[in-house]
């Protein structure tokens, strides 16, 4: 049996980082990957540009049972400190909206950047290692399809249910209930929105168009791009949307964020009268787009002059363009999912560590753990916050 200082379950962002932190303290590391290539998520993250951190990261944009478990990891590492080891490295990058930064030419660099760091400080790194069972006494044994391994510490990075055509496992939430810890329930987060009958029929004839809107769902709005597809809507304000929304409830679109769409149809109907309502909105909304409510709101006045019509039926026109009212059937579910919402209840570990409070040398980090980012670079962020955290110590 081979004995390491630190075994690390999960080859990802999270797991490579901690690593990293371990190996520079003269900790002896060894990585285990389940699948056949470890930072698989990386890779394909940000379009195939990886966007690694978000400049304006704050614990506002994590969603979590303790809003403030991440507060201490994210103050102690920051994202211009993941920065400063992204320019070491010599690696381009570029700031898209909202701080969000990606790099130039491929996120093949931030992988080869930590393995690169990973190298320099002796860190072992097996893929296609199927773990079978964990257990504990005086230190962790870890039996795998490559062997056993015993180490002192055991970090858990396996993250969540996402993607599993890339290898996601339900693994570290298993784990952490043989521990006796507490699991909050998982669900897709970060996930396009679908939708049945008529009301896909119509996202589906829609598919390809995109445009600015605001998404709510309760007392939560995100205005952004949204982009109809076959199944329903996509794109950043229904990804971040659907982390806050739950099964059965309406979401509310408004498509002229910032406009009061019955002011505007009142204006036109005083100076055009003569147009109609499908004229008017084709200045401000995709064509297509405007032949499809008009369907929908209003049918029977399709080829009515605004002159004809009443100012409350135009403001009630207008109501409905700035609140349409939607009830998604669901979710594409972890299939497309970018984060798995839930995980390892903060309550069991050290915010401080990540270290269990219940079984010493046992931490738990990254998206296994119930936090999880908006959309833009914030999951990168806690990864590497929570690795840096339990690598200092572990």
């Amino acid at each position: 049996m081979q004995t390491y200082d630190v075994a690390i379950l999960g080859g990802g962002a999270a797991g490579l980082m901690c690593a990293i932190v371990a190996g520079q303290r003269g900790r002896r590391v060894l990585v285990l990957e389940g699948s056949n290539k470890i930072g698989k998520k990386i890779l394909m993250s940000g379009g195939g540009r990886c966007n690694f951190t978000n400049l304006n990261c704050t614990p506002a944009n994590f969603v979590s049972t303790n809003p403030r478990f991440c507060v201490s990891a994210l103050s102690r590492y920051s994202p211009e400190d993941f920065v400063s080891l992204v320019e070491k490295h010599g690696i381009a990058y570029h700031e898209k909206a909202a701080g969000q930064l990606f790099c130039d030419h491929s996120s093949k660099d931030i992988l080869a950047l930590l393995v690169k760091e990973c190298e320099m400080v002796n860190v072992d790194i097996i893929e296609h290692c199927a773990v079978s069972s964990v257990t504990y006494s005086d230190g962790f044994s870890v039996a795998t399809d490559k062997g056993e391994f015993a180490a002192n510490s055991l970090v858990v990075a396996t993250g969540g249910l996402s993607i599993p055509k890339m290898g996601a496992t339900g693994f570290g939430y298993q784990l952490a209930r043989q521990f006796g810890l507490k699991v909050i329930e998982t669900t897709a987060g970060l996930v396009p929105f679908m939708f049945t009958g008529s009301m896909q029929e119509m996202t589906s004839r829609l598919s390809g168009i995109s445009l600015r809107a605001a998404l709510s769902t309760g007392k939560t709005t995100f205005t952004d791009d949204v982009l109809f597809t076959h199944r329903g809507l996509s794109g950043p304000a229904a990804l971040q949307l659907s982390s806050f929304w739950t099964p059965g409830s309406v979401v509310e679109l408004d498509l002229l964020p910032g406009e009061d769409a019955s002011l505007l149809l009142l204006q036109a109907k005083s100076s055009q009268s003569k147009s109609l309502i499908r004229t008017v909105l084709s200045d401000v909304l995709p064509r297509a787009m405007v032949m499809e409510l008009q369907a929908l709101f209003w049918p029977t006045a399709a080829d009515s002059p605004l002159a004809e019509m009443s100012d409350d039926r135009l403001r009630r026109i207008g109501q409905q363009l700035n609140a349409w009212q939607l009830k998604p059937s669901g979710t594409e579910g972890y299939r497309t999912a970018e984060v798995t919402l839930g995980g390892v209840d903060t309550d069991e570990l050290s915010s401080k560590t990540m270290e269990c409070k219940r079984q010493p040398g046992l931490y738990f980090i990254g998206e296994v753990v119930d936090v999880t980012g908006h959309l833009g670079g914030f999951n990168f962020q806690w990864a590497w916050a929570s690795a840096q955290a339990a690598g200092a110590v572990a």
